[in-house]
Parts: structure tokens; sequence; C-alpha cells
């Protein structure tokens, strides 16, 4: 339940705290992280929805649940410190092999990219298999085909892998910098060693077409593999 909302203005007082009553029913009803632009749209008219997030968050702050930004949406989720309360009861974490973690990093720094394209970064083949768990996982997709010869399909992250994660936007995602610090690169860099800005914009770019035909035969691109997953 919601706090009361002082205003010198009544009906304003009133209208905002509908808003956040609605809000806070929308948002806990949902399976999904909803935008502002989603739930704007339910409000009552002149009520700026940031002011009401805002708003929940701080209410929400010291509680068992916090609102929090989350996939490009707002979210409720349980308090961090909390979280082992429910480890008995969560889904069992889905557990990656290294081809697999390595495969999604390089999809969410490097998207749009193909199979080919990332056996190149990685320096080896990439099983089936391991797109298969990615994608299946609901933390990868489809994108395009890419205007090259064979027509390769591309692929990019989703809304589900900023939600898994707990990354509001793609470039949320550490920098050199950041995986420096956190000892996730170790010893003297070469100089052309750089990590790109992500960027998982939706429209296909301008070396992409549409999917088109999914049941057409699907050229991955020749990657160059050194060995195969192990």
């Amino acid at each position: 339940m919601t706090e009361p909302f002082e205003d010198e203005d009544s009906g304003g007082a009133e209208a905002f705290a509908l808003a956040a009553r609605i809000v806070e029913a929308l948002l806990f009803a949902s399976t999904a992280p909803l935008s502002a632009e989603e739930l704007a749209r339910s409000v009552p008219s002149g009520i700026a929805i940031g002011e009401v997030l805002d708003r929940l968050a701080a209410i929400y702050a010291p509680r068992g649940v916090n609102l929090r930004q989350v996939a490009g949406g707002w979210a409720f989720r349980t308090a961090p410190d909390l979280g082992y309360l429910l480890a008995a009861e969560a889904e069992p974490p889905r557990k990656l092999s290294r081809a697999a973690l390595e495969v999604l990093a390089i999809i969410a720094y490097h998207q749009p990219v193909t199979r080919a394209e990332i056996e190149e970064i990685r320096g080896v083949a990439t099983a089936k298999g391991t797109l298969d768990i990615l994608l299946e996982a609901g933390w990868v997709r489809l994108r395009g085909r890419r205007r090259s010869p064979g027509r390769p399909v591309t692929f990019g992250t989703t809304p589900g892998f900023l939600d898994h994660f707990g990354l509001d936007r793609i470039d949320d995602l550490p920098g050199l910098d950041e995986l420096k610090g956190a000892g996730f690169i170790e010893g003297r860099l070469t100089r052309d060693l750089t990590v790109p800005v992500p960027d998982d914009d939706p429209d296909l770019r301008a070396d992409e077409d549409p999917l088109g035909d999914l049941f057409s035969p699907l050229d991955d691109g020749d990657g160059g593999p050194h060995r195969a997953d192990e």
C-alpha cells in the first residue's frame, strides 16, 4: 500500500495518489518490466509519470521489495539483502558453459553479429547447441540476415537478457576500465585492445535484411575455426 501524498491542492493530491496506486497495481501484476510510457497510458491525465515512479521507488526503498529500473522499464524486485530467503523457492540458476558465456558476451558487446564473426573473435568453432541454449534461455534472438554472401543470420540480445542480469540498458555493461578494475582483465594490455560500446537497437542496420523465411537454408558463414568447443 502506498503512503499518503500531501499537497496543497487536495484534488491534485488525490489524482497523484490514484496514479501511484494504478502504477503499483500494474507493476505487481506484470510478469515483465513496464516502461514509463506504458504506465503513463493508464494514469490520470496531467500526472507526471516520472514523479510517480520516483515517489514509489523512494517509498519501497527500505522495504522487502524495491522498485527498480531493469530492461528499459520498471519492476518490483526482492531487496538485495533478502535474496537469500527466497533462494530455496527460486528456480535453479541456469548454468552456462564457458563457451556459452563467451558467446553471450561477444553477442552482447558486438551485436549484431553472425556466427562466423563470433568464431573469428573467439578463434574457435561455435557448436550449434551453444547458440540454441542462449536462444532457449531468451537471452539471445535472431535479428536479421547480413547482406553478404550466404546471407548469414545475425544475433542480438533481448530485454530478457537485461532483466536477468539486472541491467536497465545495454550500455550499463562494464567498459574496459571497469573490467580491469574487477579483475577480469589482468596484466599488460596491447594498445589495440578495446571493449566496444554495446548497442542493442532493435532496428536493422544498413547491412542487415529482415529474416524472411526461417525455413530456407541458412548459411552461418565461414568462421575459419581452429578447434571445436569442448
